[in-house]
């Protein structure tokens, strides 16, 4: 549990219409690694939180979900994400400038809004402001959207807030009600973009959510002596960790 690969996630569930579905949760370099491990076979959609290289260095790997999907897979960003992922991805997103034809990633994307929700396989999906440092990124709350339910065991409503060192005020309600919160916690020491645990203890304390799960921790923090003093109902997650 000591040997992490960068953070990412995915959302497993099933739609309101009985179909199994995949979100993942950024696109890190270690995606093949992880996907593997794990034994994805779909991904439906991809929502990433920001354009950093840890986060959005995988794009090239939806390539073979493409074919496991028979179709292209939307990503979903914020314009600044997506201007940045445009253009270090420029043969994804510009096929025409190609000399020849290659086996690539053929992706949607899909520009959102901070505070502006939407609605994917059932799921409401809100973009929420995290300060990453003096940058804004997005962090996401998941919840079945009204009038249709499907099946995701007992994460939902599910907030996930990588990469974060500050909270903006206008977030702090759409941290209400949480039945899964995952939240950065990087270590002990003062990082100007990242919280340290104790920092991230201050925002479990007020989200109350029903279980916590720490992530983007640094060598720094030891899984099992760190585990240990934790209080009850929140842990540091792991590589492989499914939570359900």
């Amino acid at each position: 549990k000591d040997t992490r690969l960068r953070t990412g996630a995915a959302l497993e569930f099933t739609d309101p219409g009985g179909q199994e579905r995949v979100i993942l949760l950024d696109a890190g370099p270690d995606l093949r690694q992880q996907v593997l491990a794990s034994g994805l076979e779909r991904c439906d959609a991809v929502l990433l939180t920001h354009n950093h290289v840890d986060h959005c260095f995988g794009l090239d790997e939806l390539r073979r979900f493409n074919v496991m999907m028979g179709g292209p897979i939307p990503i979903y960003a914020d314009t600044p994400t997506m201007r940045a992922v445009r253009r270090v991805y420029a043969h994804i997103f510009d096929r025409a400038s190609l000399k020849q034809d290659s086996f690539i990633a053929t992706l949607i994307p899909v520009e959102i809004g901070h505070y502006e929700p939407f609605e994917l396989f059932g799921l409401r999906i809100t973009p929420i402001t995290l300060l990453h440092g003096r940058v804004p990124i997005l962090g996401y709350r998941f919840e079945w959207a009204p009038g249709g339910r499907g099946s995701a065991g007992g994460v939902l409503p599910l907030a996930y807030c990588t990469d974060v060192s500050a909270i903006p005020p206008e977030t702090w309600a759409h941290l209400e009600g949480l039945s899964v919160l995952v939240l950065d916690a990087l270590r002990h020491r003062h990082h100007p973009t990242h919280f340290t645990l104790e920092q991230a203890e201050r925002v479990a304390d007020r989200v109350d959510a029903d279980r916590t799960f720490y992530v983007h921790m640094s060598h720094d923090l030891p899984h099992a002596e760190t585990q240990a003093t934790l209080p009850d109902g929140r842990r540091l997650a792991y590589d492989g960790l499914a939570v359900d």
